[in-house]
């Protein structure tokens, strides 16, 4: 069947005017070239789409079921056409987004609802790794963006700061240091302490490690844990300290002491991350709005 969108606009010009000379000044065609293109519609569908006459032209009952059907392709072309301009400028997409628990547990899900708010086309994907872990899955393509502990240096990978915080001792409710609100990281030279794999917390090792260095002490560490949440159940139940950011105030349970770090001053920074060789108009996109918040409040970038 030889149908074609030209076809099916002249159609529907003729079926809206009901008159071809009209219908061919709207389509800015010559009208012999748009009665041509009706009786060849016609023979194609081999029904009657109008009833002419020398004083009128009506549709029939079949014109207006197939013109029904003509106003849904043509709404279905530009509804394509415009998504696919959309699709290019990254508003229609998807978002393989990583987060450590700091990232998760500080400003992260606002972000993420903010953009999901202004880009409602991109299905956001966030999936909870470290940061080792992290690294590798956006060398293998499989995360677009990373929200790791940073700084980071690698070739081919952009980065922009999304948090910054200062790190607290949390230690269980009937420690000894529990009632003195703030401590000294030389205080703690002789605690046990809980924390995350060596090999796993590498980078949050790369600030804790050096700061208990310079205290005089490198921390005893009896109990490990894969994420904080773990870190914290063992805290509770005596098994030691443990240093985190300041984030995991809001979600302590009860049992569970924050403690001020007296005379820190360093923070963990939390960057977001991507491969610059790989960016795809969604990824673009997301870029460009962190940018924009990180000027809004004030961060570096």
């Amino acid at each position: 069947m030889k149908i074609d969108l030209r076809h099916i606009r002249y159609f529907i010009a003729v079926a809206e005017e009901l008159h071809f000379r009209r219908a061919a000044e709207r389509l800015g065609v010559a009208q012999p070239a748009l009665s041509r293109a009706i009786q060849h519609l016609e023979q194609e569908l081999t029904v009657a789409l109008f009833q002419r006459s020398n004083r009128a032209v009506q549709i029939t009952d079949a014109g207006r079921v197939f013109l029904d059907g003509c106003r849904s392709i043509m709404n279905a072309l530009d509804h394509t056409i415009e998504d696919t301009k959309r699709a290019d400028r990254g508003q229609i997409g998807s978002l393989r987004i990583g987060y450590t628990d700091m990232a998760i547990a500080g400003v992260l899900p606002t972000l993420l609802k903010a953009f999901q708010v202004r880009q409602p086309g991109v299905v956001l994907q966030p999936h909870h790794d470290v940061t080792t872990a992290q690294l590798q899955k956006l060398d293998q393509g499989e995360l677009d963006i990373g929200c790791v502990t940073g700084p980071i240096s690698r070739e081919e990978y952009g980065q922009l700061p999304i948090q910054s915080e200062r790190l607290v001792c949390v230690v269980y409710e009937n420690h000894p240091l529990a009632g003195r609100g703030r401590v000294r990281l030389e205080d703690l030279a002789n605690e046990d302490f809980v924390h995350g794999p060596a090999k796993d917390w590498e980078y949050f090792y790369s600030y804790l490690i050096p700061l208990c260095r310079r205290s005089g002490f490198v921390p005893n560490i009896v109990q490990e844990a894969y994420n904080s949440a773990g870190i914290l159940g063992l805290v509770s139940c005596g098994m030691g300290v443990t240093i985190l950011t300041e984030s995991v105030r809001s979600s302590l349970t009860n049992g569970l002491v924050p403690l001020d770090l007296e005379g820190v001053s360093e923070r963990l920074q939390t960057v977001a991350l991507w491969r610059t060789d790989d960016l795809t108009g969604s990824k673009s996109l997301f870029i460009d709005y962190l940018r924009e918040m990180a000027t809004e409040n004030g961060i570096p970038t």
